[in-house]
């Protein structure tokens, strides 16, 4: 009995850090979902600097909210977690060959999620049925 009692705390624990984990990832996202949407002078400068348009501003601020949305929300957080690692590698595009910054924090997000939409991947398949 008491390895089964272990073996549920370490599930209960891992269903809490994940959750954790999503929370946190969450709020990152609608944060810096936010800051482009409402025209924070940095985010224009960058997305200036980048060159295609603020429109992309837009469309990146929305797709980051959007995607911090499925993510908390249990049926789509596949969809979520995928959407916002496609966010994350365009981010590393840019700051490759545009911006020449820092990437190292665009590849630990979009690995971070890539591993949250294998852990749900089952979510993919459960919409066929």
């Amino acid at each position: 009995m008491p390895a089964l009692s272990a073996h549920l705390s370490a599930g209960r624990l891992k269903t809490i850090g994940f959750w954790v984990l999503k929370l946190l990832l969450a709020a990152f996202f609608l944060f810096a979902g936010g800051a482009k949407i409402v025209g924070v002078p940095a985010m224009v400068d960058l997305f200036d600097h980048v060159g295609v348009g603020q429109w992309l501003r837009y469309l990146t601020g929305a797709l980051e909210m959007g995607g911090a949305a499925l993510l908390l929300w249990p049926p789509t957080v596949f969809y979520g977690a995928v959407l916002l690692a496609l966010v994350s590698v365009g981010a590393l595009w840019a700051q490759i060959f545009v911006l020449h910054e820092d990437v190292i924090h665009a590849i630990v997000l979009a690995a971070i999620l890539a591993a949250i939409s294998w852990t749900h991947r089952t979510q993919l398949h459960a919409e066929g049925h």
